[in-house]
């Protein structure tokens, strides 16, 4: 068994471990949808770096994370380090979606409204 089937595991996560881990079927997805997420990067090292992924823009960062035991995506919006939205999202796409969203400027309440899954944390607006 691979380095990233023992990490993902094949049976939640097939077409990740086909494509190498998160980060670069994240990746992949934006690009094939046409939407601008940025530089997708994870971790290098460790059972991470195939199930973890961050997103970076100029107001915060996307990270991303997944479910142990059933098939989802954990995402926070992180702004100067603290979680301004989180949300889980059953879908790879809507991850990304969320990402161009946000690099796009939509505030945390246009990103709450357009993503059920996303709940804002804080009542201050993000940059």
């Amino acid at each position: 068994m691979s380095d990233v089937s023992a990490a993902l595991g094949v049976r939640l996560y097939p077409d990740l471990v086909e494509r190498g881990g998160l980060a670069p079927a994240l990746a992949e997805t934006a690009a094939r949808n046409g939407l601008d997420v940025g530089r997708v990067t994870a971790p290098e090292q460790g059972r991470s770096r195939f199930t973890c992924a961050e997103l970076s823009s100029e107001r915060g960062t996307v990270c991303v994370g997944l479910g142990a035991q059933a098939r989802y995506f954990m995402l926070d919006l992180r702004v100067d380090g603290e979680v301004q939205a989180r949300g889980d999202a059953t879908d790879l796409l809507q991850v990304a979606q969320v990402a161009d969203a946000w690099r796009g400027g939509a505030t945390l309440d246009e990103i709450s409204a357009l993503f059920c899954f996303m709940k804002q944390l804080r009542v201050a607006e993000a940059r």
